[in-house]
């Protein structure tokens, strides 16, 4: 990213920060009991008398592990997850003709943030399809914007937190690794040194995406998982929890002397649940897989990671897996494709780095600097072919974003279930935080026979509620207490209807090549980098 603040502020820890160390443990154990009940160990949270579900549990005790649910009405799940936008960066428009889609401009809603010199910047529309750099999604960059705001800091919060497993938090780990105060979601333009972080795009750019979520179901409440990056949050979409990452780099899955992968997360991943209870699935990828982020899953299954052409001939032929994760081109020169270029388990794949026959830094996953009608394009074609598969009448599409790119969203993310015992991995002069709070909001849109066309759900989602779903559907044990505790997508279909076997005509995407390998970033002639301020 360039453009960055000059000067570095650091959140302000004042005396009651410094103390909150020692009440925390206190307060701990005076709000949370362990209960013993069947033969199972439960966690209640006396703030609000609510059971949490345990790792290793199952959703329905009375089934055995492995059997679909009946009453769930599909036998296949589509996760189609892009990358680096905010909800009202790419569906937060939707909002001046639709009162129940929540975004910036919804009544009430006052949305501004301040650039350095005080200046009030308003949410402003994205003509070009071309996105330039001058976004940022790094943990310091995210929770500056959701905390950051015109006048002096606040003051913390100290009931702003969720509770923690007394037997699975390390409470020996500084307090300050905490949110500090509830997010007021004006500091994205201070944050990322400039306007675009408030722009937004409308159906002329995003014709397709606009008309998908006309026909299907908005989720409103979606949050990233974790305020931080790619890779953390894919690793909570597929492990539910990021074992301590907070970063997009190569020292988070391969590393040491001589260098080895990363071990994986101490209780598996979804993957194992799927292979342990004979469930079958695929990672479909263009160009990489983004199973790598979690590199021990390739080096378990290589077999079920397949280029993607194979996810259309298997939607041509109605034999689709239970579970398919289907990824964008990542782009093998790029940020979140570089590191995962480089590991000999992903480049023993058949299919690796063959995207058209080109690499470029840019990337079809919409992540900047790119063209997002690129992606757009890849997305159309990925929801086409499950609209017109056999399969389709028992078929689940989520399409979803791992994080918001650095785009300004106007929504505080709430408190979150920690996902275990496991802080953040932060260095000296890190933002202070935890896993105890979501990022800002993603679009999200749930595809079936059963969506509502035009509804819209208002039910608090997060990226391990993919994972809560598929663990709903076959009867899985929850791999952490995010996932164990996390919304199905559930509230997204109506049941009572019949279903719509016939897809719905959704409106083409935009022109996307060869644009899309013209967007280089800050300055180039497509692009819109420097904006007047509104």
């Amino acid at each position: 990213m360039t453009g960055r603040p000059a000067a570095r502020r650091q959140p302000r820890l004042s005396r009651r920060t410094l103390l909150r160390s020692g009440a925390a443990l206190a307060a701990g154990a005076g709000a949370v009991r362990l209960l013993d009940g069947s033969g199972a160990r439960a966690v209640r949270l006396a703030s609000s008398a609510a059971t949490l579900r345990l790792p290793d549990s199952v959703p329905d005790p009375g089934r055995p592990a492995g059997t679909p649910h009946p009453a769930m009405p599909f036998d296949h799940v589509v996760v189609l997850m892009m990358e680096n936008h905010s909800f009202d960066n790419f569906l937060g428009d939707l909002s001046r003709t639709r009162r129940d889609v929540v975004g910036q401009f919804s009544p009430g809603v006052d949305f501004v943030n301040f650039d350095s010199d005080g200046t009030a910047v308003a949410p402003w529309h994205l003509t070009s399809t071309c996105e330039a750099d001058d976004v940022d999604q790094s943990w310091d960059c995210t929770h500056r914007s959701m905390f950051w705001g015109p006048g002096p800091s606040a003051e913390p919060d100290t009931s702003y937190r969720a509770p923690y497993d007394p037997a699975a938090f390390d409470w020996s780990r500084p307090l300050s690794q905490v949110p500090l105060a509830k997010p007021g979601m004006r500091g994205f333009v201070l944050a990322n040194g400039g306007p675009q972080t408030m722009g937004y795009w409308t159906a002329a750019e995003l014709p397709f995406t606009h008309s998908m979520a006309q026909a299907f179901t908005v989720a409103n409440r979606w949050f990233c998982s974790a305020p931080c990056q790619t890779y953390p949050n894919r690793r909570f979409l597929m492990a539910g929890t990021a074992f301590g990452d907070i970063a997009t780099d190569m020292s988070t899955i391969i590393g040491g002397v001589p260098p080895t992968i990363a071990a994986p997360p101490a209780n598996g991943t979804i993957f194992d649940r799927l292979s342990g209870h004979g469930v079958t699935w695929r990672n479909y990828f263009t160009d990489l897989p983004a199973t790598g982020i979690i590199p021990t899953i390739i080096e378990k299954y290589p077999a079920n990671v397949v280029p993607v052409q194979q996810f259309f001939a298997d939607c041509a032929a109605g034999t689709l897996p239970a579970v398919s994760f289907v990824d964008p081109e990542f782009g093998a020169l790029g940020e979140v494709g570089a590191p995962l270029a480089s590991l000999p388990v992903v480049q023993s794949l058949p299919g690796v780095g063959d995207a058209g026959g080109f690499i470029q830094t840019l990337s079809g996953s919409q992540e900047a600097p790119a063209n997002v009608a690129y992606g757009e394009e890849f997305v159309a074609q990925a929801v086409t072919a499950v609209l017109h598969s056999p399969a389709w009448a028992r078929t689940l599409l989520i399409w979803t974003f791992d994080e918001h790119g650095g785009y300004a969203d106007h929504v505080p993310p709430p408190a979150a279930i920690p996902p275990d015992g496991i802080l953040p991995d932060l260095s000296a002069g890190d933002f202070a935080g935890a896993y105890d709070m979501y990022g800002p909001r993603v679009p999200a849109v749930v595809v079936s026979p059963y969506a509502r066309a035009g509804g819209v759900s208002n039910t608090l989602y997060d990226h391990t509620s993919v994972l809560a779903t598929i663990e709903a559907k076959w009867n899985l044990p929850a791999l952490t207490y995010r996932d164990a505790n996390a919304s199905t997508v559930l509230d997204c279909l109506d049941t009572t209807r019949p279903p719509r076997l016939d897809a719905p005509a959704l409106a083409a995407p935009g022109p996307a090549l060869p644009a899309g390998l013209r967007c280089t970033g800050r300055g180039d002639s497509t692009g819109t980098a420097s904006p007047a301020l509104p």
